[in-house]
């Protein structure tokens, strides 16, 4: 039975552990909040309290999960990178106007956390041996910038760049790094809007990536609804 740590439990990534439960996966879901950890402890899952820009708590939890099942199959970053209170408008905003502050707020935490869950996914799984898969999910920032949000651009595109850079230190190993690029607002509400995404179909796009074989890799995936504005 495949071993998963999903950290970001509490919206996608709680969706993404419903899927791998689904499919007869053992699954842990990491989180900070009690609420979000008893929500995955009550779906089935085992809980952890991981914090995803630490590289120290997300590789405790991997050796954890070695431990207690023998390997892991699969890694995936939900989180979302914005903790806290940020000054401003959302994105940061354009950069004539932007506060001092605005970068730190808006660039710096995602790719602080995408580091720290890539770096200590890497050192666990290249220990490990053999085939596994590590998923970053980012916004669709990750591809361009958009006036006003050069600041959370900023950000998505590191994330970007340390995944990247982790899919080509890692692919000779059979360690398959993908980027799910999320160009969309993921409706949380259950609707069948199609011009948003539903967490279920972006589910589905993690369990795909991590069906692949070392033979066919996808390296970056980027999703967007049938309705929404897309640019190639």
């Amino acid at each position: 039975m495949p071993t998963a740590l999903v950290i970001g439990a509490r919206n996608l990534g709680f969706a993404v552990i419903e899927r791998l439960l689904s499919d007869g996966w053992t699954v842990a879901g990491a989180a900070r909040s009690p609420e979000t950890l008893a929500k995955v402890r009550n779906a089935g899952a085992e809980a952890l309290d991981v914090d995803v820009t630490d590289q120290a708590s997300v590789l405790a939890a991997l050796q954890h999960l070695g431990a207690q099942y023998g390997r892991v199959d699969l890694a995936v970053n939900a989180a979302s990178p914005y903790g806290g209170s940020r000054s401003g408008p959302f994105g940061g905003g354009p950069l004539a106007h932007a506060a001092p502050t605005s970068f730190d707020d808006w660039a710096t935490l995602p790719a602080r956390g995408a580091f720290g869950f890539l770096s200590a996914c890497a050192r666990f799984m290249s220990a490990q041996g053999g085939p596994s898969t590590i998923v970053q999910v980012t916004g669709g920032s990750a591809r361009r910038g958009m006036p006003g949000r050069g600041p959370w651009a900023a950000g998505a595109f590191g994330v970007r760049a340390l995944t990247q850079a982790a899919a080509s230190e890692l692919r000779e190993q059979e360690i398959h790094v993908a980027l799910l690029i999320v160009d969309a607002v993921i409706d949380r509400s259950g609707g069948d809007d199609l011009a948003t995404a539903d967490q279920g179909s972006l589910a589905d796009a993690v369990a795909y990536l991590a069906a692949q074989s070392p033979r066919a890799m996808t390296h970056e995936l980027q999703v967007t609804p049938a309705r929404d504005n897309w640019t190639p």
